[in-house]
């Protein structure tokens, strides 16, 4: 098994040290490990040009970005890798920037409802089926890394580490906040913070190879939902509120100055991260097509006629 660990953060400062004391506890527990820092590599914005899936519709058997950058480095390690943990720093209250271009491009890309649908066709064709490593189970862990003293200045942090999760349907088994650090100075002189690093290492690697289902395994705060355990909730002015993260609907309840949460099985079984949710967004996906592409059919005249004032932007103005 092989635990991957990645970090977006400085070179040998907070997001390196912590990831490799958890890849150090991984180790222990006998993963073979790999740790990658990416703040020297060159990982540009996905730019929508749908390459990617039409490599995919095309028949390939391995899906790449047509871009010549550093990201197929990443994206090989986290095929090849078993188990992942990702730390971060916090610039502007959410995950540094690099982080979220690199999940752009792979997590679309590599979405396991598509990849699913794709392989049944070709078996149902006869051709060449996918990369077999698309289809892997992967347990994670995240640590956001942040200077501030007050967590509202991290409040993203975490919520944002956990796309990556989403499309290739993987469970996160514990996160690390690791806020305060502008007064703690260095990790290393946080025991407590590194042994939390430590036993998400741990966790992750001794969750690899079994089933989703017989993994309850969580380090780390436990926040409000029971899936991402994240604090946040998005409300409608009713006591149906809903997980921003994992998608998911629960019931609220107040009781004195305590508020509890219940979230159903069903809804926890239907979050982000898993084969259900997946393919709720996949259908949603599919249903828009049929809506649009007609659209797109009965417009196709009159569309560029329409556009030409947008596509002449500074003319027009100049004559307004």
């Amino acid at each position: 098994m092989k635990v991957l660990g990645i970090s977006f953060g400085r070179k040998n400062q907070r997001s390196d040290v912590m990831v490799k004391e958890a890849l150090f506890a991984a180790k222990a527990a006998g993963a073979d490990v790999q740790f990658i820092n990416t703040v020297t590599l060159n990982i540009g914005h996905c730019r929508a040009c749908d390459y990617c899936s039409r490599m995919r519709d095309k028949g390939e058997v391995e899906i790449h970005c047509c871009m010549k950058d550093d990201y197929h480095i990443l994206e090989e390690a986290c095929l090849e890798a078993d188990g992942i943990i990702i730390g971060a720093p916090v610039y502007a209250v959410g995950i540094v920037g690099q982080f979220k271009n690199f999940v752009d491009r792979f997590g679309p890309s590599h979405d396991r409802a598509a990849l699913l649908e794709e392989n049944k066709k070709r078996k149902a064709e006869g051709k060449p089926e996918l990369d077999p490593r698309y289809f892997k189970d992967r347990y994670v862990g995240y640590i956001s890394v942040g200077g501030a003293q007050t967590h509202n200045w991290v409040a993203f942090g975490l919520p944002m580490l956990d796309l990556f999760s989403f499309s290739f349907c993987m469970k996160c088994v514990g996160h690390v906040d690791a806020y305060d650090q502008g007064r703690t100075g260095h990790p290393l002189f946080d025991k407590k913070l590194m042994a939390k690093c430590s036993a998400l290492g741990t966790a992750v690697a001794t969750s690899i190879g079994k089933p989703y289902d017989e993994v309850d395994t969580w380090v780390g705060d436990e926040g409000v939902c029971p899936v991402c355990h994240n604090p946040l909730l998005s409300m409608n002015g009713t006591t149906k509120v809903e997980c921003p993260v994992c998608g998911i609907w629960g019931t609220l309840s107040v009781d004195g100055d305590k508020v509890n949460v219940e979230f159903s099985e069903q809804e926890k079984n239907r979050a982000r991260s898993t084969i259900t949710g997946i393919y709720e967004h996949y259908n949603e996906i599919q249903n828009m097509i049929k809506v649009c592409v007609p659209k797109m059919i009965t417009y196709k005249e009159e569309l560029p006629k329409m556009m030409e004032k947008y596509k002449n932007f500074d003319k027009e103005i100049e004559k307004m």
